[in-house]
């Protein structure tokens, strides 16, 4: 096995642990969840009770020319500013199987600042 196919299939064991441990989104509590690509990121607002995407946000709207971390940082208020809208307040983080460091963690941060509590 070569080394993409086995950090996928790490992250993927990653992701599927985080889920069975209750990491779940209710309409009350929507799941944040987080997935990062080599060049773009995407973040969404999933209702898991009746399998249903409440807000979507990718860093491919964004302007180019802007560097990946700043990029999460806006989908990040974005996606806060979009929920506050909707009269969302509270989440639940859901990171995917990806560390929480970088683009995840700037993500996070800015959904904070934001106003969403998780």
């Amino acid at each position: 096995m070569n080394k993409p196919q086995e950090k996928r299939m790490i992250r993927a064991r990653r992701h599927k642990r985080i889920r069975m441990s209750g990491v779940s989104g209710t309409v009350a509590r929507p799941r944040l969840s987080v997935y990062k690509s080599n060049r773009y990121m995407h973040a969404q607002l999933i209702d898991d009770t009746v399998n249903k995407t409440l807000i979507a946000g990718s860093t491919k709207s964004m302007p180019k020319g802007t560097k990946k971390t700043d990029g999460a940082r806006m989908l990040g208020a974005e996606l806060a500013k979009r929920a506050k809208a909707a009269g969302i307040t509270t989440v639940v983080f859901d990171r995917g199987g990806f560390r929480y460091t970088g683009r995840v963690a700037a993500l996070a941060d800015a959904a904070r600042e934001g106003g969403l509590k998780f």
